[in-house]
């Protein structure tokens, strides 16, 4: 299926590594000209780099840290000079992933830490989104995908299924809102997810229980239906999908990319 991304604009936060990378390469791979924003310069030079040499697309690097107003404006500012002018879609996947560190009891939460995570999750995509849509909405034509996660459906990370419900809200709101000038907002809902953290992780996970890392990663696996440990570069195709003019016919959904949670029914 061709998605008809050849010459689309994009912006993806939180494109220098992780799942944000992996959807950067597949929208360039498709044909789209790329931009990535994160805060480390040196990291970001590094994923231009690659990416750029993979697709043979432009792919240009913005340096911002979006819990920062003035920082998001210039960073996409500078995003559409590099791109011509303008941009189709906006990735927003810059957010510390979950599943890394044991999350904070009811005790443990306190107000600097829930605000912080709001302020770069929920917040940092509502700026970036802010300076996007005039762009999308003077051209007629716009997709914003937000990366969430399935901690908005599951229990154990009290502050993490807060930020990702509210991601979830504030995708169908921008939806109906701008869903009129033809810009189309989903949210997508990652599980546990294969990066380039994970290796870290599974020997961690390994040391501290005393089995192998194929044991860990089997039982990574075991937690969705599907038996498979998902890669990022699988996300990442999902969001192409909605990222691109085929998924008119979807707007304001949330779409599960976890290989399947057992036991749960979502209708």
């Amino acid at each position: 299926m061709d998605l008809e991304l050849k010459g689309k604009r994009a912006l993806v936060t939180g494109g220098s590594r992780g799942i944000g990378k992996a959807i950067a390469r597949v929208l360039a791979l498709e044909g789209a000209d790329v931009a990535i924003l994160a805060r480390d310069e040196a990291r970001l030079a590094a994923a231009v780099a690659e990416l750029s040499a993979a697709s043979g697309r432009k792919v240009v690097a913005v340096v911002a840290d979006t819990t920062d107003d003035a920082q998001v404006a210039r960073a996409v500012a500078d995003a559409v000079r590099a791109l011509g002018g303008g941009i189709d879609i906006l990735v927003n996947a810059a957010a510390e992933p979950g599943g890394y560190a044991a999350p904070p009891r009811l005790g443990e939460i306190e107000a600097g830490f829930f605000q912080r995570e709001m302020d770069i999750k929920v917040m940092g995509y509502i700026r970036c989104a802010r300076e996007v849509a005039p762009h999308m909405v003077a051209q007629g034509w716009g997709r914003i995908v937000n990366i969430s996660g399935l901690a908005a459906r599951q229990t154990g990370n009290t502050v993490g299924s807060m930020r990702n419900v509210a991601v979830a809200a504030m995708t169908k709101n921008l939806a109906d809102e701008l869903g009129p000038s033809g810009i189309n907002v989903t949210v997508v809902h990652p599980g546990l997810t294969r990066t380039e953290r994970t290796a870290d992780l599974v020997a961690a996970q390994a040391r501290a229980q005393g089995v192998s890392e194929a044991q860990v990663l089997q039982r990574m696996a075991e937690g969705n239906s599907i038996r498979h440990l998902v890669e990022a570069a699988e996300v990442a195709s999902v969001v192409a999908f909605l990222a691109s003019p085929k998924s008119i016919a979807i707007n304001g959904e949330a779409v599960a990319a976890g290989g399947g949670a057992l036991r749960s029914i979502h209708y």
